[in-house]
């Protein structure tokens, strides 16, 4: 919603109805009236757009095996063409007037609720749009990241300039590997290269800090979000929440609050330490997140090969001892040698969140580890934790709190640094799980879409073709990583993945699913 005069002009109106108004009651007419005179109505700070490099069919189409599959992934590809948005001139020219951040190009944005574009969910958008072959569109929304980092220093939350005081996790840097490995273009490159390192920088001087384990200290990264207030997305909620705290309490509270959100689980029982576990024992700057590390890890070893690629040995050897250093410091302080699996430690508490969470296993997305022992010891994990019980997928926790970033919901990025991770090392171990969960996921999504004629941002693991649900809003449609993620796993796994009825046997655990025929015996 924009204004249709100049804040001042809204805010004088404003205080001329608080002031005319009765022993402080304001009349709803008048509010009513108030705001359909001085705001426009959503989403016109759009104009329409249709994707000019969509063609009917993409390359990868013509490589899924199964043809109920391919038709859908045919679907999916044709909804990139509802989800393009273009932002009009009048949010350039007008600024003042738009909570919308203008940039210069096109986006793809997530879908229902969710009009304008976010961070995080793009780089798997951006994935989606590469395979099929939208290199215009893909590049840029790239593009339209580096302009936010040259005029900001970092890349917001998302488009509103409400989200201008925290980020999301940093995947700046792997979009453009995304976008090299497909379209290689070295010029395009060189030009960014100084925006990708500044990006970079802003998380290791913004968000990073020191641990200190068995004498030594590493350098680690957490999301720390410093301002107080409660979030203008939520501010009724944020605000009504905190009326339970004292007054002193109130401002750490919001930046929990809004560190939460730039990690982008918001919310979760991953940030809950304390009696109520609930929201009022968020502690997420406490927390030093193995993903979030992952991340940063898989950004230098890119940024290294980029400098590398560039001919730039000296600044190519920096990134290397850092992802050296970073490598040393998971190990360090998040290894948990007696779960075999990665785990967040808590600076406060001075102790590891042993229960389970998908991004535990980040660290095999990233390669972020040297001793090849950690893969089939983080496998072992996975089968005893009991998340992969589940027929629809890895759930996001097994706490079921109602946040809607914990139990029984599952949500495709997950699913997919997950599955990549295992995929992607050299245990058949493994790649078996991954193929395991890839085939749960896919069947999930494919049994809602027959259902509902739609893709969700989230599912549920429990149940055929269920929509995930919990948190502050209802489960929303699109759904731009959605789509991506799928896309991505069909192109794949692109002729072992079917449609047809499956029975899945996976260290000796027998998974019955309608999708597939295929015995794993490990």
């Amino acid at each position: 919603m924009g204004l249709t005069d100049s804040p001042a002009k809204v805010l004088e109106r404003f205080q001329g109805i608080l002031n005319t108004s009765l022993g402080g009651q304001v009349d709803r007419e008048r509010i009513i009236q108030f705001v359909n005179t001085s705001f426009t109505h959503p989403g016109t700070e759009f104009d329409d757009w249709y994707p000019p490099d969509w063609h009917e069919s993409p390359q990868f189409l013509s490589h899924i095996t199964d043809k109920q599959l391919r038709s859908w992934a045919s679907d999916l590809h044709d909804l990139w063409k509802s989800l393009g948005r273009k932002i009009s001139q009048n949010v350039k020219d007008q600024p003042d007037r738009h909570s919308q951040i203008y940039v210069p190009n096109p986006v793809i944005v997530p879908g229902g609720r969710f009009i304008e574009f976010y961070y995080w969910d793009s780089y798997w958008v951006i994935n989606g749009l590469l395979l099929s072959e939208m290199y215009d569109t893909a590049r840029g929304m790239i593009e339209n990241f580096l302009y936010m980092v040259d005029n900001y220093g970092f890349i917001p939350n998302g488009g509103r300039v409400y989200y201008l005081n925290r980020s999301q996790p940093p995947f700046l840097t792997l979009m453009m590997e995304s976008y090299m490995a497909r379209h290689s273009n070295m010029t395009f490159l060189r030009e960014n290269i100084n925006l990708l390192k500044k990006e970079y920088d802003f998380w290791m001087t913004k968000r990073n800090i020191s641990v200190e384990q068995n004498g030594r200290s590493y350098t680690l990264n957490r999301y720390n979000v410093l301002a107080g207030g409660p979030r203008p997305e939520s501010y009724s909620k944020d605000y009504e929440m905190a009326l339970k705290l004292a007054e002193d309490a109130k401002p750490s509270f919001y930046a929990e609050l809004k560190s939460a959100a730039e990690s982008g689980w918001d919310f979760s029982s991953r940030w809950f330490y304390g009696s109520t576990n609930s929201l009022l024992d968020t502690q997420t700057r406490s927390v030093i997140p193995v993903d979030l590390n992952a991340i940063l890890c898989r950004v230098e070893r890119m940024l290294a090969k980029f400098y590398t690629d560039l001919g730039m040995p000296a600044e190519a050897s920096k990134f290397t001892t850092a992802l050296n250093q970073r490598i040393e410091a998971v190990q360090a302080v998040l290894w948990e040698e007696s779960l075999g699996t990665w785990l967040d430690y808590n600076i406060k508490e001075t102790r590891k969140n042993r229960n389970f969470y998908p991004t535990n296993l980040t660290p095999l997305w990233a390669s972020c580890y040297t001793d090849s022992a950690v893969v089939d010891k983080a496998v072992s994990y996975l089968e005893s934790s009991g998340a992969l019980s589940y027929k629809n997928g890895l759930p996001t926790s097994l706490k079921d709190t109602g946040e809607q970033w914990d139990f029984p919901n599952a949500w495709p990025p997950l699913q997919h640094m997950v599955i990549e991770g295992l995929e992607k090392t050299e245990s058949k171990k493994a790649k078996d799980a991954a193929f395991l969960l890839a085939q749960k996921w896919v069947r999930a999504n494919y049994e809602a879409y027959k259902k509902y004629k739609a893709m969700f941002e989230k599912y549920d693991v429990q149940g055929d073709g269920k929509p995930g649900g919990g948190g502050e809003y209802e489960v929303q449609l699109g759904f731009g990583w959605t789509n991506g993620v799928i896309l991505q796993l069909l192109d794949l796994y692109r002729s072992r993945i079917t449609s047809s009825a499956i029975s899945i046997s996976f260290s000796g655990i027998l998974f019955t699913l309608p999708c597939l025929i295929i015995t794993f015996w490990l």
